[in-house]
């Protein structure tokens, strides 16, 4: 099976109106910022994007809430993105805030093939309503499902064209996790290698996990907020 994609336009052309898409990343770092873009000039609608946050302003995912390519966003936080904070307050868009944790592992539930959880993040708040409790060892806890998606865009460091990839430090993040948990994973790497040319013990996604995967022709690899020591 050929995994390789020619580009990112292609890679989209895959992705219907009212799709569910996993977006690695987390605020600017590890964001798979050639897919987004390829993505919001394609005008894909009504769009459910899973991702920690939104990036900023005017990159990444912010660039589809300001088009209004985006109806719902499930993250942890709004973060820098003013867009989304305006969209969320307005009631333009349907967010649904998730304790970072629950969220990780609700992606790794639904990679993993587990049917749901019992945490005691959020017991006793608005997170635990309407869902089922259950009191453990003397602690409350409430009832996560996994979540999955019919999608997921992750970015990493190095990939061959199997679809076996490494992962660059903190640009790591959530792509690993959320390469599992898709019915389709498109992965965009800065360097794709002939299959051997990675060490095999520094493989964090196995290709089974990628269904295709592009060279990202362009990257900006973007600073969300520059601070700088004082002489």
């Amino acid at each position: 099976m050929n995994k390789v994609l020619q580009n990112a336009e292609e890679a989209v052309a895959m992705i219907p109106d009212s799709a569910t898409i996993m977006v690695g990343g987390f605020g600017l770092c590890g964001v798979p910022e050639n897919l987004l873009k390829a993505l919001h000039h394609r005008g894909t609608r009504n769009l459910t994007v899973i991702s920690n946050n939104a990036g900023s302003d005017d990159f990444a995912i912010g660039i589809l809430l300001r088009s209004r390519q985006v109806k719902k966003m499930i993250s942890t936080y709004v973060g820098e993105n003013r867009e989304f904070e305006r969209q969320f307050i307005s009631g333009e868009l349907e967010v649904e805030l998730i304790p970072q944790g629950t969220f990780a592992e609700r992606i790794r539930a639904a990679g993993a093939g587990i049917g749901g959880f019992f945490t005691p993040t959020g017991y006793g708040t608005i997170v635990a309503e309407g869902k089922e409790t259950r009191e453990i060892d003397c602690r409350s806890y409430v009832l996560e499902y996994p979540l999955h998606s019919d999608f997921a865009f992750v970015k990493a460091y190095r990939g061959d064209r199997l679809g076996n990839l490494v992962y660059r430090r903190t640009a790591r993040n959530f792509n690993p996790v959320m390469a599992t948990a898709a019915r389709v994973t498109i992965a965009e790497v800065e360097q794709l290698v002939e299959p051997g040319a990675l060490d095999p013990d520094a493989i964090v996604t196995p290709g089974i996990f990628v269904r295709y995967i592009l060279q990202g022709a362009v990257y900006e690899k973007r600073i969300e907020k520059r601070t700088v020591r004082k002489d």
